[in-house]
């Protein structure tokens, strides 16, 4: 582990309990990471398999993919999950589909797909700025982890109660379409561990060492 720190030592070689490591940019956050990943590898501590590693690009995980490669073996780094938050939440809905009225092979709509379907549920009067303002508080509330019924307790105003209507529509047809967009990558899985207890021991003993780059 030459090249680190102390302060960078002392955070790869932590592993009894939860870590936040504060730094800014260009600061070796990642290498922190990569470090301690091997680390954990080989003291034994943690299997690979049950090892992941979470950041928010794809860029940024090919490249903490490609340093983590170079501390251990091929074999270990094949088992090692190094991905991004929606590609996370996409294997997990690939498993869980069925606890959110999901069916195999269900669909990922963009941002055009969601326009779209939103454009569909909106009056035809409405114009690109209600278009754009409900996409934006569906996209919200869904950050929040809030089911359709929770947005319609959240929302404040007028405007906001009738997008939290238009909100649960939404869900629906999303799920005639057997679809999800991006922001349900995220939103679902919660929702399901936060209300699955069976889930939830199931995802903990498969992952049982979390590391988030952000």
């Amino acid at each position: 582990m030459s090249g680190l720190n102390p302060a960078q030592l002392q955070a790869v070689h932590y592993v009894d309990g939860p870590l936040l490591v504060l730094a800014g940019a260009g600061s070796g956050k990642t290498k922190v990471i990569t470090e301690k990943i091997a680390y954990l590898i080989h003291s034994k501590k943690f299997a690979p398999e049950h090892i992941a590693a979470i950041t928010f690009t794809n860029k940024a995980a090919r490249e903490m993919r490609t340093r983590v490669a170079k501390r251990i073996s091929k074999q270990a780094a094949e088992l090692v999950t190094v991905t991004t938050f929606h590609s996370l939440g996409l294997k997990f809905l690939q498993q869980e589909y069925k606890k959110v009225g999901l069916r195999r092979g269900f669909s990922i709509f963009d941002s055009d797909d969601q326009q779209g379907l939103i454009k569909d549920l909106l009056p035809a009067s409405a114009d690109k700025d209600a278009l754009f303002a409900a996409q934006s508080w569906i996209s919200k509330v869904k950050n929040m982890a809030l089911t359709p019924e929770q947005a319609q307790e959240h929302a404040k105003t007028i405007r906001e109660k009738e997008i939290a209507k238009l909100y649960s529509r939404y869900q629906e047809r999303l799920r005639t379409f057997n679809a999800v967009d991006f922001d349900d990558l995220i939103c679902l899985p919660l929702q399901i561990l936060e209300t699955d207890s069976e889930a939830l021991t199931r995802w903990q003993a498969q992952i049982r060492y979390l590391l988030v780059d952000e």
